[in-house]
């Protein structure tokens, strides 16, 4: 077990937090340790956070649920297991600060379902996007029935359990999967340029940006739009706005508190 103390490797380079799924031997398959740890994380995110970026060791992001825990498993077992995941799921999803992923190599199952909960995705044309569930003779379990329809729509979610297709970086970008699609080697310092330029940002304005579109949308259009109203009252009559205002007519930086 000394092991997993290691799953998830956490270094703060200033404002970002560098989270690295450590199990490169098992191409970053997701243990019941790693979600821990990433619970404990998302719990507890640093005060001095504005960006989170999330990478895997070893060449990949993340394979997906390690199947070696779950050979054998009660139903009530695995809905608990499975109930667990959407809470620190959720807990990145709207977490404190934006989260960043970089991602390479594998990016398959329950990596795919943990890379969707993040708010930015840059892969690399190497990456394999891939729902392999049918071929396991198992159902997603992390989330993934919302989040990816969410991005893809149930229809390309459904074509791929079924056939096990595999998306490159270029095409999951294409659909929906990644916003950015680049060559071999590079997601991760674009990861870090985007968490940058995000972390610049006003910190109220990103939670607002993180924690009521998703939200909004799934609003009935009258409610959502009176949302829409209350953040927007909210954001422009506070001390961040009118920093950005005045840097705008002075034609500087604003600097955020």
């Amino acid at each position: 077990m000394a092991q997993d103390k290691d799953v998830l490797s956490i270094d703060a380079k200033g404002t970002i937090v560098h989270l690295t799924l450590n199990r490169p031997e098992k191409r970053n398959a997701l243990n019941d340790a790693t979600i821990a740890a990433l619970d404990a994380f998302f719990s507890d995110v640093p005060d001095t956070a504005r960006a989170i970026v999330i990478s895997g060791a070893g060449g990949h992001f993340s394979s997906g649920l390690d199947l070696s825990e779950q050979v054998r498993r009660e139903p009530l077992g695995v809905m608990a297991h499975s109930r667990n995941w959407h809470r620190v799921m959720e807990a990145i999803q709207y977490a404190r600060v934006p989260v960043v992923a970089a991602l390479n190599g594998a990016v398959m199952g329950g990596g795919l379902e943990l890379a969707a909960a993040c708010h930015v995705r840059v892969a690399e044309d190497s990456v394999q996007f891939r729902m392999p569930e049918g071929m396991r003779g198992i159902f997603v379990g992390g989330g993934g029935a919302v989040r990816i329809a969410k991005l893809i729509g149930q229809d390309r979610l459904m074509e791929m359990m079924l056939t096990g297709r595999i998306y490159s970086g270029t095409e999951g970008e294409r659909i929906g999967l990644a916003h950015y699609a680049l060559s071999e080697g590079t997601a991760l310092d674009k990861a870090f340029e985007l968490a940058g330029r995000i972390a610049e940002n006003s910190p109220t304005i990103n939670q607002f940006i993180i924690h009521a579109i998703s939200r909004i949308s799934t609003m009935p259009p009258e409610a959502g739009l009176y949302a829409e109203s209350l953040a927007a009252a909210l954001s422009q009559t506070g001390p961040d706005a009118e920093e950005g205002l005045n840097a705008f007519l002075e034609k500087r930086k604003p600097v955020f508190r």
